[in-house]
């Protein structure tokens, strides 16, 4: 990670304090500084926005008929490939 150092006007730093103060945790100013400019660059094209939320898995519309497939799943996945 690079390090760099910036100067903020009165006015903008006070009120990166105000959030600061305002978050449950206090969140390292380095690290809202990162979020702005990974915003600021991600709306302007010049990154990708960073994965976010949740992994959703579609289940399938036919089940695979056994009840303890996420207990056994080893197992069943052993006999497959034994199979094949």
């Amino acid at each position: 990670m690079k390090r760099t150092t910036i100067s903020l006007p009165e006015d903008l730093s006070a009120a990166l304090e105000r959030y600061r103060e305002d978050q449950q945790a206090l969140v390292p100013v380095s690290t809202v500084v990162q979020a702005a400019i990974q915003e600021y660059l991600t709306k302007r094209g010049y990154t990708v926005k960073p994965a976010t939320g949740t992994f959703h898995i579609t289940p399938a519309t036919k089940g695979s008929g056994s009840h303890d497939a996420s207990i056994q799943h080893d197992r069943y996945f052993a006999e497959t490939v034994v199979r094949e």
